[in-house]
């Protein structure tokens, strides 16, 4: 209606497309509402139906459906639980009912006010309860037929026994990852090398995997079919190819448990194959616009995950940079013999991973804190042998999986992916391999990926106030900001303080493990230091008895306690108290941090202002009112 009128429909779509992201995520928070453990619970007797399965280094980790928890009113009762079963337990089949002992525990709220919240990330996954179990699963009834997530997971499990039985160690782990997705049994520090080496995403089933699949599928249906002349010549092949494609990668990514990335993935391979089929020109933006609608329609809190970020910002930054470079690279291409093209190949792959190792850069540092130094030199090995061996071999086995011929595959893939683990390994015991940063303001991630967008879309000259945008970013993350100077968890087991060096120091290296590493991760701060069990540290203004601590920064005196009896001596001259017990109402301190504080409101961050002023931030504060937060 309004086609002929430039500044209204300018307005009036964003506004349109505003409104529908809106009610996607209000439907899908409601579709997903379900009751959340409020406190620790047991050992106590916990049934369930397994709906999900998979092999951990140290054990197996189920995730229980439908769940009866003795104990506790079914009105209150979790959705779902996830429970790690003790080692050396033999995992239950898919889809049967199991009875065990366990421990529960409400899904954590974030390590400290502005970190991720895993509360959060249960809720949309539908897990309302998160422990251990103290005893040998029972099974109780055993698997159904079920319905067809039951079927897949069951069929996923399979699959991950095949593995299990032709290969063994990591390379069956990695297979497994590659093959569905399941990285649960890959080794600590086997993993931890493929991250600091620069190759995680390998094995995030994305694009990468899913095009291989799909393009293998492809060129090997429309080489058989021209094949057969009456077929090459009087029909259209090519479409077929296209369509056997689409159903191949349609059920690699369930196979593959059609997570984001895979998602994501699956929806631009089948928008280039509809191009196919309709004769259209398949990569372009528009079809990273299409595949982003579609998996927001899915799953909209996915746009603040890493996974949604990082892929699609890969995708665009490399879609651009094709569409930049389409001219000199056809010149190339022509006329090219096989060195050529094999040197175009290689240069293509270094091209694409610094285009997709930059554009993802700014979200790695800013969800986990760390950039692998020499992702550019690994990925230009590791790329082209994931994509001409390890995958063609994964794919293979897939087919020769129904007549039980599978190793004729794995066997040569998992040769490969010793390769792939000995370069992650060599890269990884390089000098600075992983760079600790920490964690970037909001701000300088949003205003990064806006010069990115505007660097990637426009196609005129003005595409180039992008770099602005990037520039301030950058600018904004290296910038200086305001640091908590004291950090407390949200059982008050475990603090923190700044020294003079702007370094944490830690209360206890045996308190919570997880969130000392995580805080030390958002300050790019690899080692753990302590505080003094006794004494003054001079280099932290800091000191210690057995039963508390004084600390001293800017003019002002705060009480670290430990001891209900270090507050009689404390109160009178600290300017704050924080303490991990009760603190009675005549305590003469102006600012009070204590148990009951940290059980109402979560982690605790302090900030001692240069004026003196102590300023206080909350996890309760920033979750807000949402129906995965903790109220108390």
């Amino acid at each position: 209606v309004f086609r002929r009128h430039l500044l209204l429909p300018l307005v009036l779509e964003p506004v349109l497309a505003a409104a529908i992201g809106f009610a996607a995520a209000q439907w899908q928070t409601a579709r997903m509402a379900a009751p959340m453990l409020a406190a620790p619970l047991g050992p106590t007797w916990v049934e369930g139906r397994v709906v999900s399965l998979s092999r951990l280094p140290e054990g197996v980790r189920v995730v229980l459906a439908d769940p009866v928890v003795r104990g506790l009113d079914p009105a209150e009762t979790p959705r779902r639980v996830r429970l790690r079963l003790p080692r050396r337990t033999e995992p239950p089949p898919t889809g049967a009912v199991i009875g065990v002992r366990a421990f529960l525990n409400p899904p954590s709220r974030p390590v400290a006010p502005g970190a991720f919240d895993f509360r959060r990330h249960s809720y949309f996954r539908g897990i309302g309860a998160i422990g251990y179990a103290v005893s040998r699963a029972t099974v109780v009834e055993p698997g159904a037929g079920g319905g067809l997530s039951l079927r897949l997971e069951s069929l996923r499990r399979g699959i991950a026994g095949r593995i299990a039985e032709s290969l063994d160690g990591d390379r069956a782990s990695v297979a497994t990852a590659l093959l569905i997705g399941d990285r649960g049994g890959l080794r600590p520090p086997v993993y931890a090398a493929i991250r600091e080496a620069g190759l995680a995403h390998l094995l995030a089933i994305s694009g990468l995997h899913l095009g291989l699949v799909a393009g293998l599928i492809f060129f090997a249906t429309r080489a058989g079919l021209a094949l057969v002349p009456p077929l090459a010549l009087g029909w259209p092949i090519k479409k077929w190819a296209a369509v056997a494609a689409l159903l191949g990668g349609f059920a690699y990514m369930l196979i593959a448990g059609a997570t984001v990335p895979t998602q994501r993935a699956f929806a631009m391979t089948a928008l280039v194959l509809l191009a196919v089929l309709v004769d259209r020109t398949a990569l372009s933006m528009r079809l990273v616009a299409w595949a982003a609608a579609l998996v927001l329609a899915v799953a909209p809190h996915s746009l603040l995950g890493p996974s949604f970020q990082m892929s699609f910002a890969a995708v665009i930054a490399l879609i651009a940079g094709y569409e930049a470079l389409r001219d000199r690279l056809a010149g190339w291409r022509e006329g090219a013999g096989w060195g050529r093209r094999g040197l175009l190949y290689l240069g293509g792959v270094l091209l694409s991973t610094a285009i997709a190792s930059t554009a993802t850069a700014p979200f790695a540092v800013y969800h986990f804190q760390q950039y692998a130094s020499y992702g550019l030199a690994t990925n230009l090995i590791a790329v082209p042998l994931t994509a001409l061996w390890i995958m063609p071999c994964g794919l293979l086995a897939f087919l020769l999986m129904p007549v039980g011929l599978e190793s004729l595959g794995l066997v040569p893939m998992g040769w490969g992916i010793e390769i792939l683990i000995r370069i992650a390994e060599t890269a990884a015991a390089w000098p600075n391999a992983s760079l600790h940063l920490r964690a970037p303001p909001d701000a300088a991630l949003g205003v990064t990926a806006l010069g990115g967008l505007w660097l990637c879309l426009w196609r005129g000259v003005w595409r180039h106030a992008g770099w602005a945008g990037l520039a301030i970013g950058l600018a904004l993350a290296a910038g200086p900001r305001p640091q908590p100077d004291i950090l407390v968890n949200e059982t008050g087991s475990l603090m923190a303080v700044r020294d003079r060096s702007s370094r944490l120091l830690l209360s206890s290296h045996r308190g919570d493990r997880f969130v000392a590493e995580m805080w030390l991760r958002r300050e790019g701060q690899g080692k753990a230091e302590e505080w003094p069990p006794a004494g003054r540290d001079a280099a932290v203004d800091l000191s210690c008895d057995p039963l508390g601590c004084l600390y001293r920064r800017d003019g002002q005196l705060i009480a670290l306690v430990r001891d209900a009896r270090a507050l009689t001596e404390d109160c009178p001259v600290a300017d704050a108290v924080v303490a991990n017990v009760p603190v009675p109402s005549f305590c003469g301190a102006a600012l009070v941090v204590d148990r009951f504080d940290l059980w109402r409101h979560g982690a605790h961050a302090l900030f001692i202002e240069r004026d003196g002023t102590i300023r206080v931030e909350r996890v309760a504060n920033l979750t807000g009112d949402r129906p995965w937060a903790i109220r108390r």
